[in-house]
């Protein structure tokens, strides 16, 4: 019997990341995943397993910090398996502006969503360049394209991503392992709850777990390096 696919996915709990979750193990992938709740953690492990049939293992980590990074990867690594996807989708947003916003606040969105996403991926591409085969997804922003009035250190954080994605993208190319960078625009995840805006102004989280699922899908001689996506009545 084949052993299922594994797909890596950090931040896996509520929007994008388990949107990814559920698309991916519909396809027949097992899968590692991490967040800060452990109880979030379990019932999903307990839901996802129960619906596809698959294993899903899981991590309580903060990954804004590098020794629970560390700890995740040495999880996935631990389980001795080919990774065939790492979805690095950790990632905080709080507006405010670069030269009003609380102190500290560039910190916490280049720690949560750049450095999470860079210690990630040293710590598992080396496992990918044995199999010689993977493929990375690195879920960026519209942020990461153009500036935006109150975008602030976020914005900041989601140029650097973009910018790591694309000198992985090109130090890959000689190991068969694809990157792609994702360009969301606003989608209807928690980093949006409060605001005054009707459902069909957003991105359902789903329809990017589609893409990444597809986009993986394409043979092994194609790869998709950017894709954005918006909401159809543009952005907000």
């Amino acid at each position: 019997m084949n052993q299922a696919k594994l797909a890596v996915v950090t931040g896996g709990t509520k929007g994008i990341g388990r949107a990814v979750i559920e698309a991916f193990s519909g396809s027949g992938f097992d899968i590692v995943t991490c967040a800060r709740n452990s109880d979030d953690l379990s019932a999903l492990k307990r839901d996802i397993e129960t619906k596809h049939n698959n294993r899903v293992y899981v991590c309580p980590a903060d990954m804004s910090r590098k020794d629970d990074t560390g700890r995740f990867v040495n999880l996935v690594l631990d389980l001795n398996r080919p990774i065939d996807v790492l979805v690095n989708n950790s990632g905080v947003f709080i507006p405010g502006a670069v030269h009003t916003e609380e102190e500290g606040l560039l910190e916490q969105h280049i720690e949560t969503n750049l450095y999470s996403a860079y210690r990630a991926s040293r710590g598992l591409i080396p496992e990918m360049k044995k199999a010689g085969r993977g493929h990375i997804f690195n879920i960026c922003s519209i942020a990461s394209l153009m500036a935006y009035s109150n975008g602030g250190s976020y914005t900041i954080s989601k140029f650097a991503m973009y910018g790591m994605s694309k000198v992985l993208r090109e130090e890959m190319k000689p190991f068969n392992i694809r990157v792609t960078s994702v360009m969301p625009g606003a989608t209807l995840t928690a980093s949006w709850e409060g605001v005054d805006l009707p459902e069909e102004r957003f991105i359902p989280p789903e329809d990017i777990a589609q893409l990444l699922l597809t986009t993986y899908q394409l043979s092994e001689r194609s790869v998709v390096e950017d894709l954005v996506i918006r909401p159809m009545l543009g952005d907000i």
